[in-house]
């Protein structure tokens, strides 16, 4: 089969691997029919390559038809069409029980101190091959694949997989009062999301901040007001944060905001020391690299301060942006005195799957997923997505590939 596989800091390539196989009695092997990148693969492509090897198949948002099942998935069988978690969890251990299912403790990948397996994502949560391919082995599927009916085109169900629960999470995390403010930052895919859920729940009033042009006017046609991170940037000094949240409490009578949604993560702009350190690490071996970044890691903390600072006293912070580090400096004084709430992690995909897929089979699109991907393109030129994902040329927000 076809396969997008990793071969080096900003070098992937679709390449002929083997068919995967059934290995154990809950597995199944699913032909994908769309997948896509997403933001958190960009971190693969560019600093936690020290986890990857040459030739691992990328990727973790997929759906598609099932070819064979093992003899224990009993709930799906050939020919249902599926969507697949982007985490691998068993629906039945002591953290699926609490729908902590980020935390199953039957895929935990213990040796590297995390959590659930992903499909796609490194050494550390497994090396358990991606969907970025036209076929995939789904390892704990008596649980995990969740069926969809035929007929609706796969973008209205493909974002089950991983951005559109993160999204749901997120806003659900934020826990923003009755009449109460939130703010989003980041516009990419799961930012996009995150307004249009909260609009969707009552939340009276967003506002969203990005830099790029097209994001910041998708936000504005979904009910949402904008900062553009280009014009604030140089009220805060060297500290672009300080300028984003001087913004947030300029709308919102100087108290902040009552929730902010760090949709970034690691690799925030604005955060030019803890590039130069990623940079850094990434040039060495890997034999070197892994212990740096697992022990002494730095991430780029703007949107994260912006979140802190940004958000009021009493308030929450609700992080779904991806981060890596181990020394980090937080504001604790700051934080501590304001009182402020931090909630954070990999999203629980399947405590959110029944709340969501009414929407989603909504003829209406409420939250119009189906108008989210702006570039649908053949798995070949998956390489070529990539770079202009990352460099968000071309009003790219949302890459689908089809094997």
């Amino acid at each position: 089969m076809k396969a997008l596989t990793w071969q080096g800091k900003r070098d992937v390539r679709v390449e002929e691997v083997p068919d995967p196989v059934l290995e154990e009695p809950t597995d199944a092997i699913v032909r994908v029919t769309s997948t896509a990148i997403c933001g958190s693969d960009l971190h693969l492509y560019e600093v936690l390559g020290a986890y990857l090897s040459p030739g691992d198949i990328l990727g973790h948002e997929a759906m598609g038809v099932v070819e064979e099942v093992g003899e224990e998935v009993t709930h799906i069988r050939p020919g249902d069409r599926v969507v697949l978690p982007f985490n691998i969890s068993c629906g039945s251990c002591f953290m699926c029980d609490r729908q902590l299912y980020a935390q199953c403790e039957t895929t935990q990948v213990r040796a590297a101190g995390k959590g659930a397996a992903l499909f796609g994502y490194t050494s550390l949560y497994g090396s358990v091959p991606g969907g970025q391919a036209q076929y995939l082995r789904v390892p704990q599927a008596q649980f995990g694949p969740i069926k969809i009916p035929d007929g609706p085109p796969d973008e209205r169900f493909l974002y089950l997989s991983d951005i559109l629960p993160t999204a749901w999470q997120a806003v659900q995390y934020a826990d923003v009062p009755a009449g109460g403010t939130l703010a989003v930052l980041g516009l990419g895919p799961v930012g996009q999301l995150a307004v249009r859920i909260a609009r969707h729940l009552g939340v009276e009033r967003v506002i969203g901040v990005d830099l790029v042009p097209e994001r910041l006017q998708l936000a504005r046609d979904w009910g949402c007001e904008v900062v553009d991170l280009t014009d604030v940037d140089e009220r805060g000094g060297s500290d672009s944060s300080d300028g984003v949240a001087s913004a947030l409490l300029d709308l919102t009578s100087g108290r902040g905001a009552d929730a902010v949604i760090d949709a970034v993560g690691m690799e925030a702009h604005g955060s030019p020391g803890a590039k130069a350190a990623q940079t850094a690490v990434g040039m060495l071996p890997d034999v070197l690299a892994r212990p740096l970044i697992d022990r002494f890691a730095v991430d780029r903390l703007n949107a994260l301060n912006t979140a802190i600072k940004g958000t009021r006293r009493g308030g929450t912070v609700s992080v779904s942006g991806v981060y890596g580090g181990e020394v980090d400096p937080m504001p604790m004084m700051e934080m501590f005195d304001r009182g402020l709430q931090l909630r954070m992690g990999q999203c629980h995909v399947h405590r959110w799957s029944d709340d969501i897929l009414p929407l989603v089979l909504d003829d209406t699109d409420p939250l119009g997923v189906g108008q989210l991907a702006t570039h649908v393109l053949p798995l070949q030129d998956a390489p070529e997505a990539y770079a202009m994902f990352q460099a968000k040329t071309d009003g790219c927000l949302k890459v689908v590939l089809q094997p």
